[in-house]
């Protein structure tokens, strides 16, 4: 459906993704074969909080490595003043997220605001690529984006910096290869 309709509009393209669950094991909910046709692939961990450093670490960077997911979203997945970050080893998921070309995603919903500015200015010292998000589920929410620019800036990010910044083109031609993933 997606596809016929970029075929009747102009000047606009809509984008086939998805927000995946990364699951316990660091599987993704989606099949390869399925995430293999979409624009843009983003994950979060959205369950079991409560796992050691070392867990949660490896359960994110084994979704980074699989070639469909170009995103990790609110990545310590903290809700301020709701819930505590998980435990996550920062320095490898950055340095995963460098080698693999994951995208680190800053979300701008007020109640996350994930990544803190300390990552995000980490993350630019690393050379990793930053989204920002509005973390919304309807329009009314795209006004949070401003937060999340506040939040890049407080991390010393520019516009270079944020991959959501460049053209539809420019954006698609920044994610990973897409194949079928061996994880």
């Amino acid at each position: 459906e997606i596809d016929r309709l970029n075929e009747r509009l102009e000047g606009i393209r809509v984008l086939k993704g998805a927000e995946l669950n990364i699951m316990k094991d660091g599987s993704l909910d989606i099949s390869d074969k399925v995430l293999h046709d979409m624009d843009l692939v983003g994950a979060a961990v959205h369950s079991h909080f409560n796992l050691t450093k070392r867990e949660m670490t490896e359960r994110v960077l084994k979704a980074m490595v699989n070639p469909n997911l170009d995103i990790i979203y609110h990545p310590t997945a903290r809700e301020i003043q709701k819930r505590e970050p998980v435990q996550l080893d920062m320095e490898r998921v950055m340095e995963s997220a460098k080698s693999s070309g994951t995208i680190l995603d800053i979300d701008s919903y007020p109640d996350r605001l994930d990544l803190r500015d300390e990552h995000i200015r980490k993350a630019i010292e690393v050379g990793v690529r930053l989204g920002i998000s509005s973390d919304s589920h309807s329009r009314v929410g795209f006004h949070y984006l401003e937060l999340g620019v506040a939040q890049a800036r407080r991390g010393w990010a520019t516009a270079a910096d944020v991959v959501n910044t460049r053209s539809v083109g420019e954006l698609l031609e920044m994610r990973k290869p897409s194949m079928p993933s061996a994880v």
